[in-house]
């Protein structure tokens, strides 16, 4: 069962997806995410990025609103979500993807690093802001190179998701909450 420490960082993240605010995630709400992400690089549907973005994001759509046990498969709760972040631990390849298409979206120039300014960009898309960030990518950054690799990425996203460490850097993917 998730710790009060998880539901705490997932309802961070649980208000700033409910796009109408109405305390719910709904498929608009993921359809949004989708645009604010594929928005950030100008993908335009029917080309393999955007696919690649719509699918995996709407695919989480259809994960949480089949997984959470939701009386209404239209919409899903905090509480519905939370036991979605408990089957979290056996879903590393969809954890996974995830990552790699959120990183792969932010890596404008290829280098295959995340800078502060590129990191900026995934709370944004994320939560429609990017305040606090600043403050605790030195924390993300592990190894103090002012980049975050792919390695660095996956790894600190799949602890957000999955960790009960309130130590763990892990916590600031998504900014102060």
């Amino acid at each position: 069962m998730a710790t009060d420490f998880q539901r705490r960082k997932v309802a961070g993240v649980f208000a700033a997806m409910d796009a109408d605010g109405n305390g719910y995630l709904e498929e608009a709400d993921f359809q949004a995410l989708t645009e604010r992400w594929v928005g950030l690089r100008d993908w335009e549907p029917g080309t393999a990025d955007y696919d690649r973005m719509s699918s995996i994001m709407m695919g989480w759509w259809s994960a949480i609103s089949t997984l959470s046990g939701a009386e209404n498969s239209d919409k899903v709760s905090l509480d519905e979500l939370m036991t979605v972040v408990d089957q979290l631990p056996a879903m590393d390849d969809a954890i996974y993807a995830t990552a790699d298409a959120m990183f792969d979206a932010i890596d404008q120039n290829g280098d295959d690093r995340i800078a502060l300014t590129e990191h900026k960009q995934v709370v944004y898309a994320w939560k429609g802001s990017d305040d606090g960030i600043e403050e605790v990518f030195p924390q993300l950054d592990l190894n103090g190179d002012g980049h975050l690799s792919r390695g660095e990425f996956r790894d600190l996203w799949a602890d957000f998701w999955r960790g009960d460490d309130q130590s763990a850097p892990s916590q600031w993917v998504f900014g102060p909450y």
